[in-house]
């Protein structure tokens, strides 16, 4: 009788560490999961203000700013504006028309 009794201390020990055991897991695990919660939270947070500051940066009058101020860029005016003629695409534009059926110029 002593050793059933024996016997039944022991598992009754051994029961009592396991749920010792799984109960600090299962709070360890929890504050994991509040802790990555929170970092997802955070993250959300920032990736939603980075959107909000990329669209800020992004203003076409902002980039016109930066690109007078900065860069030294300037608005193409007809009298700082210079053309390039290609002669080869001149005599090709002039095969084709000849090309065309009743020589009808686009």
């Amino acid at each position: 009788m002593t050793r059933l009794n024996l016997v039944l201390l022991v598992a009754v020990l051994a029961s009592a560490i396991y749920l010792v055991h799984t109960q600090y897991e299962s709070r360890r695990l929890f504050t994991e999961l509040d802790r990555a919660i929170a970092e997802a939270r955070r993250l959300d947070t920032e990736h939603q203000r980075l959107q909000v500051e990329k669209r800020a940066q992004a203003t076409p009058l902002r980039v016109e700013k930066i690109a007078r101020d900065q860069l030294k860029m300037r608005t193409a005016t007809p009298a700082i504006t210079q053309y390039v003629s290609d002669p080869q695409g001149a005599a090709v534009a002039a095969a084709s028309t000849a090309a065309q059926p009743g020589g009808v110029q686009p």
